[in-house]
């Protein structure tokens, strides 16, 4: 399969991309249920323009034991809150649970995840990978030595229900004292395959359609602090998965992930289909790549339906920005 050097239909490109695994086409974006290590080292190199992904920080919590545990309300790694006014909180993993050793596991993951990312991305390609500031340093420290050069973060501003807490088993004992801060942010590592030596910018831009990143408009840069709301209900109730991020966050970085528009952008654990959506409704292509099954088939109908939803216009994110 001859990927530079040629011009080809993204679609057609993406349904070759499939290889053998099972995969649906939908819209001119496709998922595929697969290992994302195994297909992400499979597809020659050079393939594709960037990555946007939400990872299992812990990697553990989304092993299929931890999952099904979960799902049965037991807990296992993931935290099950309770109730609070009235509605159900989504579990959330416990990223402070990991020891040493899955620590150590946690950055042999994202060291190898990195080197067939490098292999994946065309030069100059992008990696926009949501972290947590509690793990934040492990992750991009896996990223730089497996690769990738680090450009910098993106700071979501978005109260999490992640910290705060008081000391386990003895709440009564010291009222005073929470075992983290409370969290107000999501930190995204912003990295890139480094551009050939010698080249510059604008000749990454004509030969590899990378390097840089699209602006928010000609007048304003692509900023690297976005105020977001917490994923709405709405978008909740069409796709149940814990880590879902909203559309209207999520369609900046997108759009903000291919320089010139057109290329291909992956996730590589797609979960619930997010980012795929956001790519469709700005008409761009996408590959989810997702290993769980019940995940595959929950994007499929997730989608389109994401996809199909109006976010906060450009007006009413004018007004929110810090700048």
């Amino acid at each position: 399969m001859v990927i530079m050097g040629m011009q080809m239909n993204y679609c057609d490109l993406i349904a070759q991309l499939a290889f053998d695994y099972q995969s649906r086409a939908i819209g001119q974006s496709r998922i595929i249920h697969a290992d994302c290590l195994e297909w992400l080292g499979r597809i020659p190199e050079n393939s594709i323009h960037a990555i946007v992904t939400d990872p299992p920080y812990g990697v553990k919590e989304y092993e299929f034991d931890q999952i099904d545990k979960r799902a049965n309300g037991n807990g296992g790694v993931w935290r099950i809150p309770p109730s609070f006014d009235g509605s159900t909180r989504a579990p959330l993993p416990r990223f402070t649970a990991l020891d040493k050793k899955e620590r150590e596991s946690l950055r042999r993951f994202f060291l190898e995840w990195t080197k067939v990312v490098v292999h994946a991305l065309r030069p100059g390609g992008h990696v926009f990978i949501a972290t947590n500031a509690f793990l934040s340093q492990l992750v991009f420290s896996a990223l730089i030595e497996g690769g990738l050069e680090f450009r910098g973060e993106l700071i979501r501003l978005v109260r999490t229900l992640r910290g705060g807490d008081r000391p386990k088993n003895a709440e009564q004992e010291y009222p005073g004292v929470s075992s983290l801060p409370r969290g107000c942010y999501e930190p995204w590592g912003i990295l890139r395959k480094p551009i050939p030596n010698g080249m510059r910018l604008s000749d990454c831009l004509r030969e590899f359609q990378t390097g840089g990143l699209r602006r928010t408009s000609d007048e304003k840069p692509f900023s690297d602090v976005i105020i977001s709301e917490r994923t709405p209900q709405q978008e909740r109730e069409i796709a149940d998965h814990p880590s879902l991020k909203p559309q209207s966050f999520l369609r900046q970085i997108v759009h903000a992930a291919l320089p010139l528009g057109e290329g291909i952008i992956v996730d590589p654990f797609m979960g619930s289909g997010s980012t795929v959506a956001a790519a469709e409704a700005l008409s761009l292509h996408c590959i989810g790549v997702e290993r769980f099954v019940d995940y595959y088939e929950m994007s499929s109908i997730a989608i389109p339906k994401l996809a199909a939803m109006k976010t906060q216009s450009d007006w009413e994110r004018l007004q929110l920005s810090l700048f």
